[in-house]
């Protein structure tokens, strides 16, 4: 499987419709699904219930597809929720049984990527759990890791002293000024920049006049317009609509190509995003 899909379905918040909308996903065109070992969030199992069905009855095999999940801290979870680890038990202790449950829910032997969720309490303790990742993928049950809610550049350097980042995700959104030194960074030392929250976040460059001009002319929606523009611009998208007809448009995005007439618009939109 291609290690860099060009978009990946998000399945945060979907709750008991998890498996339905993952299927749905997948039999509109996704081949790359995003989850977490965060039951506050996710539900992992069901995104794994998911993928056993599309297997056994649609015949979409397991290396045809990009599974993606993260090790949440503690602080990021719900205690009141079952926990996938002891709490008390050490970091790499907490992450290895984090990824057993990940794989066990997932139904699968390995992971196309595995990553933190974010930043842990302090920088010592983020280093332990990435130097924990870099042994699963020295052991092949991942094939390669990253850090997500990550806007600290250092962190990143400190990071790559260990290993290279592979992937990072990140909000990329108007409320973050498109959190351009971490996907600067990410662009320059060839590393996976995934977005999320890129339409929720961005109404205004949704409803910009250049947006809907460019839009208008290739006759396409604006939410097609912001995805192809991260995807010309080393971003991969998360999608987590709930809607085919949507799903439909967020795979059509990348065979979109922005010709001579609207050159002009997409110079325009790149600017209000790089100004």
């Amino acid at each position: 499987m291609n290690l860099a899909p060009k978009l990946i379905y998000g399945t945060a918040w979907k709750g008991e419709k998890t498996t339905q909308l993952v299927i749905s996903a997948f039999l509109q065109g996704f081949r790359a699904v995003d989850t977490a070992c965060q039951p506050k969030h996710y539900r992992e199992d069901l995104v794994g219930e998911a993928l056993e069905i599309l297997q056994d009855k649609h015949s979409i095999k397991r290396e045809d597809i990009h599974i993606q999940t993260k090790f949440t801290p503690f602080s990021g979870q719900d205690a009141t929720k079952p926990l996938p680890y002891n709490p008390r038990d050490s970091i790499p202790a907490q992450i290895k049984s984090s990824l057993s449950k990940s794989l066990a829910s997932l139904h699968t032997s390995y992971l196309d990527a595995y990553l933190l969720h974010s930043p842990l309490r302090t920088l010592p303790l983020t280093i332990e759990a990435w130097r924990t990742l870099i042994a699963a993928q020295d052991e092949g049950t991942v094939r390669t890791i990253g850090i997500s809610n990550v806007y600290d550049v250092g962190l990143l350097k400190a990071l790559e002293k260990e290993r290279k980042v592979q992937i990072v995700q990140n909000r990329w959104y108007e409320g973050n000024a498109w959190d351009k030194e971490v996907w600067a960074y990410c662009k320059e030392n060839g590393i996976i920049y995934q977005s999320f929250w890129t339409l929720t976040g961005s109404p205004a460059l949704l409803t910009h006049s250049h947006t809907a001009s460019l839009a208008d002319k290739l006759d396409v929606t604006a939410a097609q317009v912001l995805f192809k523009l991260a995807q010309l611009n080393n971003v991969v998208p998360l999608s987590g609509t709930t809607s085919e007809l949507h799903m439909q448009q967020d795979l059509a995005a990348e065979r979109i190509v922005f010709k001579e007439e609207v050159l002009d618009d997409y110079k325009r939109i790149k600017e209000l995003i790089w100004k």
